[in-house]
């Protein structure tokens, strides 16, 4: 088992309600056309609503409402309940695949931050029946909770979405570095290489070029957050390295 030490709490989490408002504020006005364009072609393609609301987990474990434009068939968990997406998910549609790989799917939660239950950069909300279970198997999960969910971030630029626990301890070594090294100009830099990837413009070289790239094994969280058994094979073998060079020192 591992014990996990808490990430330190950037100070600017403070001070980002007061700066979040207005640009999410802003934001809204922008995205109207955007979502009202998506719903009616949701509506258009597929049964059932164009916009659809769902229990996330935020700050200090506290549930809320988040909203999102459908990408799924309507009965996509009538017959299994919650579960992860895979990655090559049947129950998402046409429109559906357009709208999560440029994140207009996000779009409506900027409802959730002018609410003051999201901020625009930080942790990807999840379900409470997902929490529930990866608290119990992952060390240190709850302490993505210290701060409020975002409508992107640090993890959602690096990786696709998770499909298993391997992917989930992956996310929370970017959401404890995202955590400790949040500031404004970060969040700006975030949120410009989001729309870059709404126009499919978002390359790790462009990433690097704002300083949003990250490696998983080159993060400190690495070993605490991800045993060898966990990481993948070209991973294990970068992990099983560095563990060595520490061990010699």
């Amino acid at each position: 088992m591992f014990n996990c030490p808490e990430p330190s709490v950037s100070g600017y989490f403070q001070r980002k309600r007061y700066i979040d408002f207005p640009i999410a504020l802003l934001m809204s006005i922008i995205a109207l056309p955007i979502i009202a364009v998506a719903v009616l072609l949701v509506r258009l393609t597929s049964r059932g609503p164009g916009l659809y609301k769902q229990v996330r987990i935020g700050l200090e474990g506290k549930p809320f409402t988040i909203y999102k434009i459908r990408s799924m068939r309507v009965d996509a968990e009538t017959a299994t309940g919650a579960v992860w997406a895979a990655r090559k998910d049947k129950r998402i549609t046409f429109i559906g695949k357009i709208l999560r790989q440029t994140h207009i799917d996000e779009l409506p939660q900027l409802y959730n931050v002018l609410r003051g239950e999201m901020d625009i950069v930080g942790p990807r909300p999840e379900r409470p029946e997902f929490v529930t279970e990866l608290e119990k198997r992952i060390d240190g999960y709850s302490y993505r909770l210290y701060v409020k969910p975002g409508v992107t971030g640090l993890a959602q630029l690096n990786q696709d979405s998770d499909i298993d626990l391997n992917d989930v301890r992956r996310k929370l070594v970017f959401d404890f570095d995202y955590i400790e090294h949040c500031s404004f100009w970060f969040d700006m830099r975030l949120l410009f290489c989001t729309s870059l990837k709404a126009v499919c413009l978002c390359r790790p070289p462009v990433m690097k070029i704002f300083g949003v790239f990250r490696e998983v094994i080159k993060s400190s969280w690495s070993e605490k957050l991800l045993p060898i058994t966990y990481a993948t094979p070209r991973d294990e073998d970068r992990l099983s390295q560095i563990l060595m060079k520490r061990s010699m020192v």
